[in-house]
């Protein structure tokens, strides 16, 4: 329950990447040694993830300075839970590293948000590539191999889990694996830093060519997951749109900067300082800048460095408090849009074209209303619709929310938000 209409202040620090954190808990399985990870988002999916490796015999605890130590010494069953795996969507992920280490397994059809199809064709293509079997069972994939060997590998989308499971399976192949048209988001750069920390051979890490080649094991570490910028942005934008002072600690410029163009086409403006901190200036004035020749500008997703899909509900949420016309684009899910009737039944102006384009008009005062979440990122939006709304917004189904947002109403209540968890 949150009371809108009250600008908040404060000093912010994300939480590790989200998208970072599942590969890399999967690559875990990849060696027999101790791998102790730090900054590990406390979040549902992470849990999810963490459910499933325990499932299959991994040992996690806990260390003093609150980093997670794993141990895959010995891998139990490798026929996945289906039920653990309808948990997330992520655990398409642990098909490559236990197909490397383990030889077979058979994986369920993950779960996640219903944003759209999203197919796992570009997977299998490149396992089949790399000389693994794979036949479909009832309701999942059934793979196992011999003996993976070095392949060149065109991807026919640049698909960041595609690209991530290739390259876990790459690294105990035999021979050189050349990925072309691989995904290069900052999340893919992180597991693959952290596959190098472990023994692998890797070259290109943040292109979209990477170079392979495998060797006969990999060793134990201790590796600290960046920041997620996906969080970063979604506290950018809050902090836009109720007018608030805000400060976000250990931001990486190298992530934000397609971003902050996007969010810069809202009128949004930030401050770096010194610390390598990002502030966002209260009581901004939002206008949409408008393209060349007065015509209406669009924010459009991509594959990175592109604005990324994660952010498109968000940026949806801000425009409705800006000045001016803008269309957002989401190319990539033909779902995510879908959403925005929460906010028009909280006052927001906004024509759904189609599946994929949306017009919003603004500013148009925003009224507290009863929203449910249907997705992690349209949750987090009609949160921040509702810190910029007047009177009380309700959202039910949070449990989306929290698959990727961590303690999202203490840190927001730290701030001097309003927000309260109540049982319904």
């Amino acid at each position: 329950m949150i009371q809108g209409g009250h600008a908040l202040a404060g000093t912010v620090t994300p939480t590790g990447n989200k998208n970072a954190a599942l590969p890399i808990l999967a690559a875990t399985l990849l060696t027999d040694e101790e791998v102790i990870l730090e900054n590990v988002p406390d979040i549902l999916d992470v849990h999810a993830m963490l459910a499933i490796l325990d499932d299959i015999g991994v040992s996690v605890r806990e260390e003093p300075d609150g980093a997670l130590a794993f141990r895959a010494e010995a891998i139990g069953s490798t026929d996945l839970d289906p039920d653990l795996c309808r948990r997330i969507r992520a655990s398409v992920l642990l098909a490559g590293p236990l197909l490397a280490r383990a030889g077979s397994l058979t994986l369920p059809m993950p779960g996640g948000d219903f944003i759209g199809r999203r197919r796992i064709d570009t997977h299998l293509m490149a396992f089949r590539a790399l000389g693994a079997e794979v036949q479909q069972v009832d309701r999942g994939y059934a793979m196992r191999q011999s003996g993976l060997t070095g392949a060149e590998i065109f991807l026919d989308e640049a698909s960041v889990t595609a690209t991530e499971n290739v390259l876990m399976a790459a690294v105990l192949a035999e021979g050189r694996t050349t990925i072309l048209n691989a995904a290069c988001e900052p999340h893919v750069q992180d597991l693959a830093e952290f596959l190098v920390l472990l023994g692998a051979r890797i070259e290109g890490i943040g292109t979209n060519r990477l170079i392979i080649d495998g060797v006969d094991r990999l060793g134990g570490g201790r590796f600290r997951i960046g920041p997620d910028y996906i969080e970063i942005a979604s506290f950018i934008g809050l902090a836009a749109i109720t007018g608030s002072d805000l400060v976000i600690s250990e931001a990486r410029k190298a992530d934000l900067r397609m971003i902050l163009l996007g969010f810069e086409r809202l009128g949004i403006s930030v401050e770096w300082l010194d610390d390598g901190s990002l502030r966002v200036p209260p009581d901004q004035s939002l206008v949409v800048v408008q393209d060349e020749g007065g015509a209406i500008p669009k924010i459009d997703d991509g594959p990175w460095p592109a604005f990324p899909a994660d952010l498109t509900s968000i940026a949806t949420a801000v425009a409705t408090q800006a000045t001016g016309e803008v269309m957002i684009f989401e190319k990539m899910f033909e779902n995510r849009l879908f959403f925005v009737d929460k906010l028009v039944a909280m006052g927001a102006r906004i024509i759904l074209c189609d599946p994929h384009r949306a017009v919003v008009s603004g500013p148009a005062q925003l009224y507290g209303e009863r929203v449910e979440s249907p997705d992690i990122r349209a949750g987090m939006a009609i949160l921040i619709a509702g810190l910029a709304a007047k009177g009380t917004t309700t959202i039910g189904n949070i449990g989306q929310i929290d698959r990727g947002y961590e303690r999202i109403d203490e840190r927001l209540r730290a701030l001097g938000a309003r927000i309260e968890r109540v049982d319904d």
